[in-house]
């Protein structure tokens, strides 16, 4: 089972032109409802109203070697290790998913496209990182589906409960639970439950991809981008027209604003951390 190709085994029943044109039409629909989603939503239109409007208030020039600096923290805390999480479960469980997505999309891909028929050799490590993806994506996804939602863990809601919006997390779930018990159920001769499985996996990755306008895919591509610009703020001083952070003991902090000395005497008490005095236990 984890070593052998089910895509090349299906090729004895669904043409390997035709698994390769439903391959592009995801992708198609991914690219589509993306564009779609940033339309509706206005997303891109306010990113670049904002930086704009963050550039006429900066207080330095940010060049390009810094800005290439800052592309790379991006690359390695937002978008590789999700260091943006604060919750230790939340961030190793979307870690999961993400890295499991990727890794099953991709084999997916090559796969089909480089080896679709019994005639050609799969390497054993594709199918086995395959199967690894969908089993990855299936723990992480489960994970956080019953265990560190907000409404589940937070507010005490069950965890049947879905709206709209959880379109995207249960039919990534579904995808991966259908392709790995299809891949069982192939290898095991059992053709009735493999071609329900089968049709099952369709009709779950075609709800993924086809429904990425209720979905979080345009997010994936926007939250790096929305991470860069808000480093950059913090580089040339706009800081997205947010206070700084004053010490409120340093006397020229207290000569550019007299009130503080007058209502909070000239040495004023730290006050704490604020939010995070407590330990994020949700988002």
């Amino acid at each position: 089972m984890f070593t052998s190709n089910p895509f090349a085994e299906l090729s004895s029943h669904i043409p390997a032109a035709v698994m390769q044109g439903y391959i592009i039409l995801m992708v198609l629909l991914v690219v589509g409802g993306t564009l779609l989603d940033m339309m509706h939503k206005k997303s891109a239109k306010y990113f670049f109203e904002n930086a704009k409007k963050a550039k006429q208030s900066a207080t330095r020039t940010v060049d390009i070697g810094e800005k290439t600096s800052i592309a790379v923290k991006v690359l390695v805390n937002e978008v590789l290790t999700s260091g943006e999480f604060c919750n230790a479960r939340r961030r190793l469980s979307h870690l999961l998913t993400m890295y499991g997505f990727v890794i099953f999309v991709v084999t997916t891909a090559i796969m089909i496209f480089g080896y679709s028929t019994p005639d050609t050799q799969t390497p054993s490590i594709l199918p086995l990182l395959w199967h690894i993806g969908a089993a990855m994506l299936a723990v992480g996804g489960y994970w956080f589906w019953f265990f560190i939602r907000v409404d589940v863990s937070a507010e005490g809601l069950t965890w049947w409960r879905f709206e709209r919006a959880d379109l995207f997390i249960l039919s990534l779930l579904a995808t991966a639970t259908f392709a790995l018990v299809w891949s069982y159920t192939q290898s095991q001769g059992i053709a009735g439950w493999s071609t329900l499985s089968f049709a099952l996996f369709i009709i779950s990755s075609t709800t993924l991809f086809g429904g990425v306008l209720w979905s979080k895919f345009a997010h994936m591509f926007f939250k790096p981008a929305a991470a860069f610009q808000k480093r950059i703020t913090r580089a040339d001083g706009s800081r997205e027209n947010l206070p700084a952070e004053y010490d409120l003991t340093d006397p020229a902090v207290q000569a550019k604003f007299p009130d503080i000395p007058e209502y909070m005497g000239k040495n004023p008490a730290y006050m704490g951390r604020g939010i995070r005095r407590e330990p994020a236990n949700h988002y």
